[in-house]
Protein backbone atom coordinates (compact mmCIF):
# COMPACT_ATOMS: atom_id res chain seq x y z
CA UNK A 1 0.00 0.00 0.00
CA UNK A 2 0.93 3.99 -1.21
CA UNK A 3 0.06 7.24 -0.03
CA UNK A 4 0.39 9.86 -2.84
CA UNK A 5 -0.53 13.37 -2.33
CA UNK A 6 -0.54 16.89 -3.82
CA UNK A 7 -1.90 19.83 -4.09
CA UNK A 8 -3.74 21.77 -7.81
CA UNK A 9 -4.77 25.52 -7.78
CA UNK A 10 -7.28 27.36 -9.23
CA UNK A 11 -7.67 30.73 -10.19
CA UNK A 12 -11.76 31.23 -10.66
CA UNK A 13 -13.64 34.05 -11.96
CA UNK A 14 -16.31 34.28 -9.55
CA UNK A 15 -19.32 32.41 -9.04
CA UNK A 16 -19.33 29.67 -11.14
CA UNK A 17 -18.40 25.95 -11.42
CA UNK A 18 -15.33 24.72 -12.92
CA UNK A 19 -14.51 21.43 -14.69
CA UNK A 20 -11.19 20.37 -12.44
CA UNK A 21 -11.28 16.47 -14.14
CA UNK A 22 -8.21 16.93 -16.38
CA UNK A 23 -6.49 17.96 -13.73
CA UNK A 24 -7.19 15.48 -11.36
CA UNK A 25 -6.60 12.76 -13.50
CA UNK A 26 -3.29 14.36 -14.73
CA UNK A 27 -2.22 14.76 -11.33
CA UNK A 28 -3.04 11.17 -10.37
CA UNK A 29 -1.37 9.74 -13.91
CA UNK A 30 1.68 11.58 -12.34
CA UNK A 31 1.40 10.25 -9.03
CA UNK A 32 2.41 6.66 -10.72
CA UNK A 33 -0.66 4.86 -8.56
CA UNK A 34 -2.18 2.13 -10.61
CA UNK A 35 -5.38 1.22 -8.23
CA UNK A 36 -6.82 2.44 -5.43
CA UNK A 37 -9.13 5.19 -3.95
CA UNK A 38 -8.57 9.33 -4.38
CA UNK A 39 -9.77 11.65 -2.41
CA UNK A 40 -10.21 15.08 -2.97
CA UNK A 41 -10.23 17.97 -0.65
CA UNK A 42 -11.22 21.64 -1.05
CA UNK A 43 -9.38 24.22 1.10
CA UNK A 44 -11.99 26.29 1.47
CA UNK A 45 -15.13 27.61 3.46
CA UNK A 46 -16.93 29.58 0.56
CA UNK A 47 -15.93 26.91 -2.51
CA UNK A 48 -16.95 22.75 -2.71
CA UNK A 49 -16.73 19.82 -4.59
CA UNK A 50 -19.08 17.68 -6.48
CA UNK A 51 -19.65 15.29 -8.74
CA UNK A 52 -21.83 15.70 -11.89
CA UNK A 53 -23.10 15.61 -15.52
CA UNK A 54 -20.17 17.69 -17.07
CA UNK A 55 -21.36 17.42 -21.15
CA UNK A 56 -24.24 19.36 -20.79
CA UNK A 57 -23.32 23.35 -19.44
CA UNK A 58 -27.22 24.12 -19.03
CA UNK A 59 -26.82 21.00 -16.01
CA UNK A 60 -24.51 23.52 -14.25
CA UNK A 61 -26.27 26.81 -14.66
CA UNK A 62 -29.35 24.67 -13.15
CA UNK A 63 -27.33 23.64 -10.20
CA UNK A 64 -26.33 26.98 -9.86
CA UNK A 65 -29.87 28.35 -9.86
CA UNK A 66 -30.95 25.96 -7.55
CA UNK A 67 -28.08 27.20 -5.02
CA UNK A 68 -28.89 30.81 -5.36
CA UNK A 69 -33.00 29.82 -4.83
CA UNK A 70 -31.86 28.01 -1.54
CA UNK A 71 -29.08 30.27 -0.23
CA UNK A 72 -29.79 33.88 -1.95
CA UNK A 73 -27.17 36.82 -1.24
CA UNK A 74 -29.80 39.29 0.85
CA UNK A 75 -28.82 41.25 3.77
CA UNK A 76 -31.06 38.87 6.37
CA UNK A 77 -27.76 36.78 8.09
CA UNK A 78 -26.22 38.16 10.88
CA UNK A 79 -22.71 37.12 9.47
CA UNK A 80 -21.83 39.28 6.49
CA UNK A 81 -18.71 40.29 7.20
CA UNK A 82 -17.34 40.13 3.96
CA UNK A 83 -20.69 41.48 2.17
CA UNK A 84 -23.94 39.91 1.21
CA UNK A 85 -22.30 36.83 -0.82
CA UNK A 86 -20.32 35.46 2.83
CA UNK A 87 -22.87 33.48 4.53
CA UNK A 88 -24.88 32.53 1.34
CA UNK A 89 -21.02 31.29 -0.03
CA UNK A 90 -21.04 29.31 3.52
CA UNK A 91 -24.59 27.83 3.35
CA UNK A 92 -23.56 26.50 -0.33
CA UNK A 93 -20.40 24.96 0.56
CA UNK A 94 -22.28 22.71 3.10
CA UNK A 95 -24.88 22.10 0.43
CA UNK A 96 -21.83 20.95 -2.52
CA UNK A 97 -19.41 19.29 -0.26
CA UNK A 98 -15.78 20.05 0.76
CA UNK A 99 -14.18 16.80 -0.13
CA UNK A 100 -15.13 13.76 -2.59
CA UNK A 101 -13.92 10.14 -2.48
CA UNK A 102 -13.27 8.35 -6.30
CA UNK A 103 -12.22 4.87 -6.77
CA UNK A 104 -9.32 4.56 -9.72
CA UNK A 105 -7.99 1.22 -12.05
CA UNK A 106 -5.39 1.65 -14.19
CA UNK A 107 -4.30 4.89 -13.24
CA UNK A 108 -7.78 6.06 -14.50
CA UNK A 109 -10.26 7.99 -12.30
CA UNK A 110 -13.63 5.03 -12.69
CA UNK A 111 -15.88 8.11 -12.95
CA UNK A 112 -19.22 7.35 -15.47
CA UNK A 113 -19.52 8.58 -18.95
CA UNK A 114 -21.07 12.06 -17.85
CA UNK A 115 -19.78 12.70 -14.50
CA UNK A 116 -17.01 15.03 -13.76
CA UNK A 117 -15.13 16.56 -10.94
CA UNK A 118 -16.73 20.41 -10.63
CA UNK A 119 -14.69 22.87 -8.25
CA UNK A 120 -17.67 25.11 -7.01
CA UNK A 121 -16.93 28.76 -6.53
CA UNK A 122 -19.60 30.33 -4.04
CA UNK A 123 -18.23 33.66 -3.88
CA UNK A 124 -18.77 36.35 -6.13
CA UNK A 125 -15.24 37.32 -6.69
CA UNK A 126 -13.03 35.61 -7.97
CA UNK A 127 -10.59 33.53 -5.79
CA UNK A 128 -7.44 31.32 -5.93
CA UNK A 129 -8.39 28.18 -4.55
CA UNK A 130 -6.34 24.70 -3.52
CA UNK A 131 -7.50 21.31 -4.11
CA UNK A 132 -5.42 18.44 -1.75
CA UNK A 133 -5.22 15.41 -3.62
CA UNK A 134 -4.28 11.83 -1.47
CA UNK A 135 -4.20 8.63 -3.41
CA UNK A 136 -4.02 5.54 -1.44
CA UNK A 137 -3.09 2.19 -3.35
CA UNK A 138 -0.36 0.47 -5.60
Amino acid sequence: MSVAQGLLRFETGGQGLTDITGEVAGWLTQSGMRTGVLTVFCRHTSAGLLITENASVAVQRDLLRWLDRLAPESTGYEHDDEGPDDMPAYIKTLLTGSALTIPFSSNRLLLGTWQGVLLAEHRARGHSREVVLTAIGE
